[in-house]
């Protein structure tokens, strides 16, 4: 992800005078924080371009920063939640602070202050810069990783990667690190509220995160490698060995540390007893655990090659939606969407929109896909999603399965209340799926392991007496549920 984000349309003509900064700095910031982007990028156009002294050059982009920092914080509440594809206005606030945030940390390195902080604080703008890409599923800014990569290196050499410096929450290192360890989490894959369950994950647990010696990160589990010449996040030593001049961090610890929490959770322990966010709480937050440990810990390789294609495919989103295509062997899906298959392999497609209002769309959620030429539908779970448009709205689909039945799960709720969801019953798939399973929503596996009823709605009504035997899978929107029949009394 390196494209570069379009630029501001500021509207306005650059101030001639520093001192307009400074009295549009006095004012009070308008009362709709987005109005304060295209002023900022206009000042600090000026800024570059102005003859001052480098003392009132550095204390006016100090005072910018601050503004633009603000500016960020009050704006992240309409970027945490948003959905793809992005409004209108979402795409314009989302590239407007990316391109914002990424013209502060050039200018911090241009500004000849003290080096240890301003190299700090170009590296927290360039780690805001990537945690918005993060929620908004949107490319990164060209640039933001080589940067990245030579604050760190220019730290270390210079000794100060490990001090801490005056304003900072951390070190360099430490904020370099949480940066790798967003991207090695694989941001795509992860719903905008989950990226921020993620973030403060991060935060929290970093320092399991260590780098190590390039001698010890061939191959190994749990490791991952940067190219510092290279405009990219890091690689995982699984996939792809670490070149010469590679440096190199493991994650293993960090990984053992989410599978621990999330067993405990699951066990009945509190998120705040293990010191984790509230959001840790939710079946949806245990599910953020259990990713995170696999993201960091085991990334593996992928199981086969991709081959490029070129073809149309329909696609429905929702459990419902697909729910209703296994019901009554229905042939179309009400609201299904135009997409072109870029690449495909025996278990899952890459996709890019093409017609079709696509609603809501989400990593974790259900899909059914037809392809061109094929007249069944696939079951499908979004893998990732990226958007650099409404346009450009890219999926990557993992398929679950061509066969299942509508069907719905009957089991005891609070207080002896039946309770009843929706779901589909997928066929076991050895060897990748050994046992049966149910698609169900999330949240549906919680509590203590019961002897359930699934009633199958096929040509007559099948009555199956059924027990869960392990949770597959979970995402934001759905999990996947192995059963096998309940035991005879």
């Amino acid at each position: 992800m390196n494209n570069d984000p379009s630029p501001i349309d500021t509207g306005l003509s650059a101030p001639t005078d520093l001192r307009a900064t400074l009295a549009w700095l006095a004012a009070p910031p308008p009362l709709h924080a987005e109005d304060d982007l295209a002023p900022l990028h206009a000042h600090l156009t000026a800024l570059r371009g102005a003859q001052a002294a480098p003392a009132q050059r550095r204390r006016l982009l100090d005072l910018l920063d601050a503004r633009g920092k603000a500016t960020a914080r009050r704006l992240q509440p309409e970027i945490v939640g948003v959905s793809l594809p992005l409004s209108r206005r979402s795409r314009h606030i989302v590239r407007s602070l990316q391109a914002l945030l990424l013209m502060l940390a050039e200018d911090h390195l241009q500004s000849g202050d003290d080096a240890p902080l301003a190299a700090w604080r170009a590296l927290d703008a360039l780690a805001s810069h990537l945690a918005i890409s993060s929620y908004a599923g949107a490319p990164y800014g060209a640039g933001v990783w080589k940067i990245a990569h030579r604050i760190h290196h220019d730290a270390t050499a210079g000794g100060y990667a490990g001090a801490h410096v005056r304003e900072a929450g951390c070190t360099i290192e430490d904020a370099y690190l949480r940066a790798c360890l967003l991207a090695c989490a694989q941001p795509a894959s992860f719903t905008s509220h989950e990226i921020a369950q993620v973030v403060d994950y991060v935060a929290r647990f970093s320092s399991r995160a260590t780098f190590v010696a390039h001698a010890d990160a061939g191959g190994a589990e749990g490791v991952f490698w940067i190219d510092p010449d290279r405009d990219a996040p890091p690689t995982s030593a699984s996939r792809l060995p670490p070149p010469a001049g590679a440096l190199c961090f493991a994650c293993e610890q960090l990984a053992e540390l989410a599978e621990e929490q999330a067993d405990a959770l699951d066990a009945g322990a509190r998120a705040a007893d293990l010191d984790l966010p509230e959001s840790a709480d939710t079946p949806a937050g245990h599910g953020v655990l259990r990713r995170l440990a696999h993201r960091w810990g085991t990334p593996g390789k992928r199981r086969f090659p991709r081959r490029r294609q070129n073809h149309r495919a329909e696609l429905c989103v929702g459990l419902d939606a697909v729910r209703a295509l296994f019901d009554g062997e229905a042939t179309t899906a009400a609201g299904a969407t135009q997409w072109i298959v870029t690449n495909e392999s025996p278990d899952g497609y890459a996709v890019m929109h093409v017609s079709g209002r696509t609603g809501r769309l989400a990593a974790g959620d259900v899909a059914g896909v037809r392809a061109e030429g094929k007249a069944g539908w696939e079951i499908c779970i979004v893998r990732w999603a990226l958007s650099g448009n409404p346009e450009h709205l890219e999926l990557g689909l993992q398929i679950l399965g061509t066969r299942a039945g509508a069907a719905t799960l009957v089991s005891a709720g609070e207080g002896g209340d039946a309770r009843r969801r929706p779901v589909l019953a997928l066929p076991a798939l050895p060897p990748i799926r050994p046992e049966e399973a149910l698609l169900a929503p999330v949240g549906t596996a919680a509590g203590d392991a019961q002897a359930m009823v699934l009633l199958v709605e096929r040509d007559t009504l099948e009555v199956r007496e059924i027990r869960a035997t392990g949770l597959v899978e979970r995402t934001a929107a759905v999990e996947l549920i192995a059963f096998a029949p309940a035991e005879a009394p």
